[in-house]
């Protein structure tokens, strides 16, 4: 198993995840539960117009927090914004109720993903795998 399959499988059984931006000096956080692998990277996605793709572009210093039973894991990296129509094919293929409902209304999704990456998968106060990817 790749590194990148050991964070995808955790980020899909903790089903939601957490993503950490700042906005300014203020740190912000909110929960995200859809993921895609494309070419061995990890997407993300979330509307352009929301404050969270505007803080990561703003600052693409980015977090992300998944939590399942006793274990964590941190994932961090440069948001790294990707517009190739491969990666959001595999979004409607994944997600087709919330590209139905953005394409309906006429939003954007903007997709990213973390780029320097490193992801530390803990027990609490123990570290049980660390890596870049």
């Amino acid at each position: 198993m790749t590194n990148i399959e050991k964070i995808s499988n955790f980020l899909t059984e903790a089903k939601v995840f957490h993503v950490l931006t700042t906005d300014g000096d203020q740190p912000k956080g909110r929960p995200f539960g859809m993921h895609v692998v494309v070419n061995d990277r990890i997407y993300f996605g979330c509307g352009t117009f929301k404050n969270v793709y505007k803080q990561l572009t703003a600052n693409p210093k980015v977090e992300i927090l998944a939590l399942k039973g006793g274990e964590f894991l941190r994932y961090d990296g440069i948001a790294t914004v990707d517009k190739s129509e491969e990666v959001l094919a595999k979004i409607r293929e994944t997600a087709p109720q919330i590209m139905e409902m953005y394409d309906k209304n006429g939003w954007e999704m903007g997709v990213f993903y973390l780029a320097n990456g490193h992801a530390e998968f803990r027990q609490m106060m123990t570290t049980v795998d660390e890596f870049d990817v």
